[in-house]
Protein backbone atom coordinates (compact mmCIF):
# COMPACT_ATOMS: atom_id res chain seq x y z
CA UNK A 1 0.00 0.00 0.00
CA UNK A 2 1.07 3.54 -1.15
CA UNK A 3 2.02 6.20 1.41
CA UNK A 4 -0.70 7.93 0.21
CA UNK A 5 -3.19 5.36 0.41
CA UNK A 6 -6.21 5.69 2.49
CA UNK A 7 -6.41 3.72 5.96
CA UNK A 8 -6.79 0.18 6.27
CA UNK A 9 -9.97 -1.21 5.06
CA UNK A 10 -8.62 -4.92 6.54
CA UNK A 11 -11.20 -7.15 7.66
CA UNK A 12 -9.77 -7.30 10.68
CA UNK A 13 -9.83 -3.15 11.44
CA UNK A 14 -12.23 -3.41 14.46
CA UNK A 15 -11.73 0.25 15.11
CA UNK A 16 -12.97 1.33 11.51
CA UNK A 17 -15.95 -1.21 11.53
CA UNK A 18 -16.62 0.62 15.12
CA UNK A 19 -16.30 3.70 14.19
CA UNK A 20 -18.61 3.34 11.44
CA UNK A 21 -21.32 1.98 13.52
CA UNK A 22 -21.07 5.15 16.13
CA UNK A 23 -21.25 7.55 13.26
CA UNK A 24 -24.70 5.90 12.00
CA UNK A 25 -25.78 5.82 15.46
CA UNK A 26 -25.11 9.56 16.38
CA UNK A 27 -27.06 10.53 12.79
CA UNK A 28 -30.20 8.10 13.56
CA UNK A 29 -29.96 9.76 17.40
CA UNK A 30 -29.88 12.96 15.84
CA UNK A 31 -32.99 12.77 13.46
CA UNK A 32 -34.68 10.43 16.52
CA UNK A 33 -34.92 13.72 18.45
CA UNK A 34 -36.16 16.04 15.96
CA UNK A 35 -39.19 13.51 15.60
CA UNK A 36 -39.77 14.08 19.23
CA UNK A 37 -39.58 17.65 18.65
CA UNK A 38 -41.86 18.56 15.51
CA UNK A 39 -45.14 18.13 17.54
CA UNK A 40 -43.43 21.01 19.96
CA UNK A 41 -42.39 23.45 17.29
CA UNK A 42 -46.07 22.89 15.57
CA UNK A 43 -47.96 23.48 19.25
CA UNK A 44 -45.36 26.23 20.00
CA UNK A 45 -45.44 28.08 16.92
CA UNK A 46 -48.90 27.02 16.26
CA UNK A 47 -48.10 26.26 12.38
CA UNK A 48 -50.52 24.90 10.07
CA UNK A 49 -49.69 21.63 8.39
CA UNK A 50 -48.74 23.46 4.82
CA UNK A 51 -46.57 25.72 7.15
CA UNK A 52 -45.00 22.97 8.81
CA UNK A 53 -44.71 21.26 5.72
CA UNK A 54 -42.43 24.46 4.71
CA UNK A 55 -40.64 23.93 7.49
CA UNK A 56 -39.63 20.57 6.19
CA UNK A 57 -39.10 21.69 2.72
CA UNK A 58 -36.49 23.89 4.37
CA UNK A 59 -34.85 20.88 6.36
CA UNK A 60 -34.55 19.25 2.72
CA UNK A 61 -33.51 21.61 0.49
CA UNK A 62 -30.80 22.42 2.68
CA UNK A 63 -29.74 18.30 2.57
CA UNK A 64 -30.41 18.52 -1.10
CA UNK A 65 -27.64 21.18 -1.67
CA UNK A 66 -25.36 19.54 0.24
CA UNK A 67 -25.40 15.92 -1.24
CA UNK A 68 -24.99 18.26 -4.74
CA UNK A 69 -21.96 18.15 -3.86
CA UNK A 70 -20.92 15.76 -1.22
CA UNK A 71 -19.40 12.86 -3.59
CA UNK A 72 -16.90 15.59 -4.84
CA UNK A 73 -16.12 16.77 -1.32
CA UNK A 74 -15.33 13.17 0.13
CA UNK A 75 -13.31 12.16 -2.40
CA UNK A 76 -11.02 15.24 -1.66
CA UNK A 77 -10.89 15.79 1.89
CA UNK A 78 -11.91 12.36 2.75
CA UNK A 79 -14.92 10.48 4.98
CA UNK A 80 -13.53 11.96 8.44
CA UNK A 81 -13.00 15.74 7.53
CA UNK A 82 -17.00 15.83 6.14
CA UNK A 83 -18.69 13.53 9.34
CA UNK A 84 -16.97 15.35 11.73
CA UNK A 85 -17.36 18.81 10.48
CA UNK A 86 -20.78 18.37 9.43
CA UNK A 87 -21.53 16.61 12.77
CA UNK A 88 -20.39 19.69 14.30
CA UNK A 89 -22.78 21.78 12.32
CA UNK A 90 -25.69 19.96 13.21
CA UNK A 91 -25.18 19.92 16.84
CA UNK A 92 -24.84 23.64 16.83
CA UNK A 93 -28.03 23.97 15.20
CA UNK A 94 -30.27 21.31 17.42
CA UNK A 95 -30.68 24.16 20.44
CA UNK A 96 -31.77 26.37 17.87
CA UNK A 97 -34.63 24.04 16.80
CA UNK A 98 -35.99 23.43 20.25
CA UNK A 99 -36.20 27.46 21.18
CA UNK A 100 -37.21 29.37 18.04
CA UNK A 101 -40.42 30.71 17.81
CA UNK A 102 -40.12 32.70 14.79
CA UNK A 103 -41.25 30.30 11.47
CA UNK A 104 -38.81 32.34 9.15
CA UNK A 105 -35.71 31.25 11.52
CA UNK A 106 -36.28 27.80 12.21
CA UNK A 107 -37.07 27.78 8.37
CA UNK A 108 -33.13 28.83 8.10
CA UNK A 109 -32.04 26.86 10.98
CA UNK A 110 -33.95 23.55 9.76
CA UNK A 111 -31.89 24.63 6.13
CA UNK A 112 -28.42 24.54 8.15
CA UNK A 113 -29.40 21.16 10.02
CA UNK A 114 -30.37 19.84 6.58
CA UNK A 115 -26.99 20.70 5.41
CA UNK A 116 -25.04 19.05 8.20
CA UNK A 117 -27.26 15.63 7.80
CA UNK A 118 -26.84 15.51 3.92
CA UNK A 119 -22.98 15.59 4.36
CA UNK A 120 -23.19 13.15 7.28
CA UNK A 121 -25.44 10.53 5.76
CA UNK A 122 -23.57 10.84 2.53
CA UNK A 123 -20.00 9.77 3.83
CA UNK A 124 -21.21 7.62 6.44
CA UNK A 125 -22.29 5.59 3.42
CA UNK A 126 -19.91 5.48 1.36
CA UNK A 127 -17.64 4.64 4.31
CA UNK A 128 -19.79 1.84 4.99
CA UNK A 129 -19.62 0.91 1.39
CA UNK A 130 -15.72 0.62 1.02
CA UNK A 131 -15.93 -1.09 4.80
CA UNK A 132 -18.37 -3.42 3.55
CA UNK A 133 -16.35 -4.30 0.11
CA UNK A 134 -13.29 -4.90 2.15
CA UNK A 135 -14.52 -7.43 4.70
CA UNK A 136 -15.92 -9.48 1.62
CA UNK A 137 -19.28 -10.00 3.30
CA UNK A 138 -22.65 -8.23 3.79
CA UNK A 139 -22.30 -5.56 6.84
CA UNK A 140 -24.95 -3.18 5.84
CA UNK A 141 -27.64 -3.74 7.39
CA UNK A 142 -25.85 -3.79 10.61
CA UNK A 143 -24.49 -0.54 10.13
CA UNK A 144 -27.94 0.57 9.44
CA UNK A 145 -29.05 -0.97 12.43
CA UNK A 146 -27.36 1.53 14.03
CA UNK A 147 -29.05 4.49 12.86
CA UNK A 148 -32.07 2.85 14.05
CA UNK A 149 -31.04 2.36 17.16
CA UNK A 150 -29.95 6.12 17.46
CA UNK A 151 -33.02 6.73 16.64
CA UNK A 152 -34.69 5.09 18.92
CA UNK A 153 -32.26 6.71 21.93
CA UNK A 154 -33.18 10.51 20.36
CA UNK A 155 -37.04 9.81 20.01
CA UNK A 156 -37.60 7.49 23.20
CA UNK A 157 -35.30 10.08 24.94
CA UNK A 158 -36.67 12.99 23.98
CA UNK A 159 -40.18 11.39 24.78
CA UNK A 160 -39.14 10.10 28.46
CA UNK A 161 -37.28 13.53 29.34
CA UNK A 162 -40.88 15.44 27.51
CA UNK A 163 -42.86 13.33 29.70
CA UNK A 164 -40.75 14.39 32.66
CA UNK A 165 -41.27 17.78 32.79
CA UNK A 166 -37.83 18.26 30.94
CA UNK A 167 -37.33 21.35 28.53
CA UNK A 168 -36.99 20.58 24.83
CA UNK A 169 -33.10 22.39 24.90
CA UNK A 170 -32.09 20.20 27.69
CA UNK A 171 -32.96 16.92 25.20
CA UNK A 172 -30.60 19.18 22.85
CA UNK A 173 -27.95 19.83 25.10
CA UNK A 174 -27.67 15.92 25.82
CA UNK A 175 -27.64 15.01 22.13
CA UNK A 176 -24.40 17.50 21.65
CA UNK A 177 -22.65 15.67 24.18
CA UNK A 178 -23.37 12.53 22.95
CA UNK A 179 -22.75 13.24 19.64
CA UNK A 180 -18.97 14.99 20.31
CA UNK A 181 -18.16 12.03 23.08
CA UNK A 182 -18.99 9.55 20.77
CA UNK A 183 -16.66 11.40 17.45
CA UNK A 184 -13.92 11.96 19.84
CA UNK A 185 -13.51 8.27 21.05
CA UNK A 186 -13.76 6.56 17.60
CA UNK A 187 -12.00 9.75 15.26
CA UNK A 188 -9.28 7.64 14.60
CA UNK A 189 -11.24 4.75 12.85
CA UNK A 190 -12.71 7.40 10.39
CA UNK A 191 -11.40 6.80 7.17
CA UNK A 192 -9.32 9.58 6.07
CA UNK A 193 -9.65 9.29 2.67
CA UNK A 194 -12.84 8.91 0.34
CA UNK A 195 -12.64 6.17 -1.80
CA UNK A 196 -10.19 3.05 -2.48
CA UNK A 197 -10.06 3.78 -6.31
CA UNK A 198 -6.65 2.25 -6.96
CA UNK A 199 -8.04 -1.41 -5.59
CA UNK A 200 -11.54 -1.59 -5.82
CA UNK A 201 -12.27 0.72 -9.01
CA UNK A 202 -9.81 0.13 -11.68
CA UNK A 203 -12.12 -2.58 -13.76
CA UNK A 204 -15.53 -0.34 -13.63
CA UNK A 205 -16.46 2.23 -16.23
CA UNK A 206 -14.93 5.94 -16.16
CA UNK A 207 -18.53 7.48 -16.47
CA UNK A 208 -19.97 9.82 -14.37
CA UNK A 209 -23.29 9.09 -15.17
CA UNK A 210 -25.85 6.76 -13.98
CA UNK A 211 -27.11 3.79 -16.04
CA UNK A 212 -31.12 2.95 -15.35
CA UNK A 213 -30.05 0.34 -13.11
CA UNK A 214 -28.37 2.92 -10.54
CA UNK A 215 -31.46 5.21 -11.19
CA UNK A 216 -33.97 2.61 -11.14
CA UNK A 217 -32.07 1.39 -7.68
CA UNK A 218 -31.64 4.97 -6.67
CA UNK A 219 -35.94 6.40 -7.03
CA UNK A 220 -36.49 3.08 -5.05
CA UNK A 221 -34.19 4.00 -2.19
CA UNK A 222 -36.27 7.72 -2.52
CA UNK A 223 -39.75 5.42 -2.04
CA UNK A 224 -38.48 3.76 0.73
CA UNK A 225 -37.13 6.83 2.55
CA UNK A 226 -40.15 9.00 1.84
CA UNK A 227 -41.81 6.50 3.93
CA UNK A 228 -39.40 6.39 6.72
CA UNK A 229 -39.05 9.91 6.68
CA UNK A 230 -43.07 10.50 6.52
CA UNK A 231 -43.02 8.30 10.25
CA UNK A 232 -40.17 10.55 11.29
CA UNK A 233 -41.82 13.94 10.96
CA UNK A 234 -45.65 13.12 10.90
CA UNK A 235 -46.39 10.00 13.34
CA UNK A 236 -46.33 12.17 16.28
CA UNK A 237 -48.68 14.56 14.61
CA UNK A 238 -50.63 12.03 13.02
CA UNK A 239 -51.16 10.23 17.08
CA UNK A 240 -51.81 13.55 18.14
CA UNK A 241 -54.44 15.34 16.40
CA UNK A 242 -56.01 11.98 14.05
CA UNK A 243 -55.87 8.78 16.97
CA UNK A 244 -55.83 11.18 20.47
CA UNK A 245 -52.45 10.57 21.90
CA UNK A 246 -51.34 12.47 24.53
CA UNK A 247 -48.55 15.16 22.92
CA UNK A 248 -46.31 14.09 25.35
CA UNK A 249 -46.63 10.55 24.40
CA UNK A 250 -46.95 10.83 20.56
CA UNK A 251 -43.04 10.22 20.47
CA UNK A 252 -43.25 6.36 20.28
CA UNK A 253 -44.52 6.49 16.99
CA UNK A 254 -41.07 7.01 15.74
CA UNK A 255 -39.63 4.84 18.73
CA UNK A 256 -41.41 1.72 18.04
CA UNK A 257 -40.82 1.96 14.24
CA UNK A 258 -36.85 1.96 14.84
CA UNK A 259 -37.05 -0.32 17.51
CA UNK A 260 -38.86 -2.69 14.75
CA UNK A 261 -36.51 -1.55 12.34
CA UNK A 262 -33.23 -2.01 14.81
CA UNK A 263 -34.33 -5.42 15.31
CA UNK A 264 -34.61 -6.70 12.14
CA UNK A 265 -31.38 -5.14 10.94
CA UNK A 266 -29.63 -7.22 13.91
CA UNK A 267 -30.57 -10.21 11.70
CA UNK A 268 -30.37 -8.57 8.07
CA UNK A 269 -27.22 -10.15 6.89
CA UNK A 270 -27.88 -13.20 7.61
CA UNK A 271 -31.43 -12.85 6.21
CA UNK A 272 -30.20 -11.65 2.79
CA UNK A 273 -27.66 -14.20 2.59
CA UNK A 274 -30.59 -17.20 3.43
CA UNK A 275 -33.33 -15.56 1.27
CA UNK A 276 -31.55 -13.66 -1.02
CA UNK A 277 -31.88 -9.61 -2.39
CA UNK A 278 -34.72 -9.96 -4.51
CA UNK A 279 -37.44 -11.90 -1.74
CA UNK A 280 -35.73 -9.72 1.05
CA UNK A 281 -36.89 -6.36 -1.09
CA UNK A 282 -39.76 -7.92 -2.30
CA UNK A 283 -41.34 -9.38 1.23
CA UNK A 284 -39.74 -6.72 2.92
CA UNK A 285 -41.87 -4.13 0.89
CA UNK A 286 -44.62 -6.10 0.68
CA UNK A 287 -44.96 -5.97 4.80
CA UNK A 288 -44.31 -2.48 5.02
CA UNK A 289 -47.53 -1.69 2.78
CA UNK A 290 -49.63 -3.70 5.11
CA UNK A 291 -47.91 -1.69 7.76
CA UNK A 292 -48.99 1.53 6.44
CA UNK A 293 -52.87 0.08 6.09
CA UNK A 294 -52.90 -0.76 9.23
CA UNK A 295 -52.26 2.94 10.19
CA UNK A 296 -54.89 4.00 7.79
CA UNK A 297 -57.47 1.78 7.77
CA UNK A 298 -57.63 0.15 11.62
CA UNK A 299 -58.89 2.87 14.39
CA UNK A 300 -57.22 3.70 17.54
CA UNK A 301 -53.76 5.24 18.39
CA UNK A 302 -52.74 1.32 19.64
CA UNK A 303 -53.20 0.03 16.23
CA UNK A 304 -51.22 2.71 14.59
CA UNK A 305 -48.38 2.21 17.06
CA UNK A 306 -48.54 -1.73 15.71
CA UNK A 307 -48.61 -0.59 11.81
CA UNK A 308 -45.64 2.09 12.47
CA UNK A 309 -43.65 -1.68 14.03
CA UNK A 310 -44.82 -3.31 10.71
CA UNK A 311 -43.05 -0.90 8.79
CA UNK A 312 -40.56 -0.84 10.15
CA UNK A 313 -40.01 -4.83 10.01
CA UNK A 314 -41.00 -4.75 6.29
CA UNK A 315 -38.83 -1.64 6.04
CA UNK A 316 -35.86 -2.68 7.39
CA UNK A 317 -33.45 -4.19 4.92
CA UNK A 318 -34.74 -2.74 1.30
CA UNK A 319 -32.39 0.67 2.09
CA UNK A 320 -29.11 -1.56 3.13
CA UNK A 321 -29.61 -3.75 -0.11
CA UNK A 322 -29.92 -1.07 -2.80
CA UNK A 323 -27.02 0.82 -1.38
CA UNK A 324 -25.20 -2.55 -0.94
CA UNK A 325 -26.19 -2.76 -5.09
CA UNK A 326 -25.19 0.23 -5.75
CA UNK A 327 -21.62 -0.15 -4.34
CA UNK A 328 -21.44 -3.41 -6.95
CA UNK A 329 -22.21 -1.44 -10.26
CA UNK A 330 -20.12 -1.18 -12.95
CA UNK A 331 -21.52 1.94 -14.29
CA UNK A 332 -19.35 4.26 -12.08
CA UNK A 333 -16.78 3.91 -8.87
CA UNK A 334 -18.11 3.17 -6.25
CA UNK A 335 -17.76 6.17 -4.01
CA UNK A 336 -19.95 7.89 -6.80
CA UNK A 337 -22.61 5.17 -7.24
CA UNK A 338 -23.18 5.34 -3.28
CA UNK A 339 -23.02 8.96 -3.48
CA UNK A 340 -25.76 9.06 -5.91
CA UNK A 341 -28.09 6.39 -5.11
CA UNK A 342 -27.37 7.95 -1.17
CA UNK A 343 -27.95 11.41 -2.45
CA UNK A 344 -31.17 10.71 -4.40
CA UNK A 345 -32.81 8.38 -1.65
CA UNK A 346 -32.50 10.78 0.78
CA UNK A 347 -34.51 13.51 -1.09
CA UNK A 348 -37.15 11.32 0.09
CA UNK A 349 -36.77 11.03 3.80
CA UNK A 350 -35.83 15.21 3.73
CA UNK A 351 -37.86 16.38 1.14
CA UNK A 352 -40.80 14.09 1.09
CA UNK A 353 -42.39 14.81 4.34
CA UNK A 354 -43.03 18.65 3.19
CA UNK A 355 -44.53 17.35 -0.08
CA UNK A 356 -47.08 15.40 2.32
CA UNK A 357 -47.28 18.10 4.39
CA UNK A 358 -48.97 20.09 1.23
CA UNK A 359 -50.67 16.97 0.35
CA UNK A 360 -52.49 16.42 4.07
CA UNK A 361 -53.22 20.30 3.88
CA UNK A 362 -55.42 19.93 0.78
CA UNK A 363 -56.96 16.39 1.60
CA UNK A 364 -55.95 14.41 4.49
CA UNK A 365 -52.49 12.55 6.42
CA UNK A 366 -55.15 9.14 5.60
CA UNK A 367 -54.54 10.14 2.08
CA UNK A 368 -50.91 10.84 1.85
CA UNK A 369 -50.00 8.09 4.24
CA UNK A 370 -52.08 5.93 1.53
CA UNK A 371 -49.57 7.08 -0.95
CA UNK A 372 -46.32 5.11 0.86
CA UNK A 373 -48.19 2.15 1.21
CA UNK A 374 -48.89 2.11 -2.56
CA UNK A 375 -44.97 3.38 -3.20
CA UNK A 376 -44.01 0.12 -1.24
CA UNK A 377 -45.92 -1.49 -4.05
CA UNK A 378 -43.79 0.07 -6.46
CA UNK A 379 -40.78 -1.13 -4.74
CA UNK A 380 -41.60 -4.80 -5.11
CA UNK A 381 -42.44 -4.62 -8.74
CA UNK A 382 -39.05 -2.89 -9.40
CA UNK A 383 -37.19 -5.11 -7.11
CA UNK A 384 -38.47 -8.11 -9.63
CA UNK A 385 -36.49 -6.17 -12.45
CA UNK A 386 -33.37 -5.19 -10.60
CA UNK A 387 -29.85 -7.80 -12.31
CA UNK A 388 -29.09 -9.65 -9.40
Amino acid sequence: MSATAPLSLSPDNRATRFATRAVFFTTGMAMGLWAALVPYVQNRTGAEANQLGMLLLCLGAGSLLSMSFSGILIKRVGCRAVMVLSAALWCAVLPLLATLDSLELLGVALFVFGMGIGLTDVAMNVQGTLVEQAAGRALMSGFHCLWSVGGIAGAAGGALLFGNGAAPLTSTFCAIAITAGVLLAVFRGLLPGGSDDKKTEQPRSRRLRPDAYLLMMAIMTMLCFMAEGAIIDWSGTFLNLERGMPLEHAGWGFALFSLAMSLMRMTGDRLVNRMGRRMMLVAGSLLAMVGYLVVILVPGWTASLIGFALVGIGAANIVPVLITLAGQSKAMPVSMSVAFVTSLGYLGILGGPALLGWIAHYSTLFFAFSLLAAGFLLIALGAARLRY
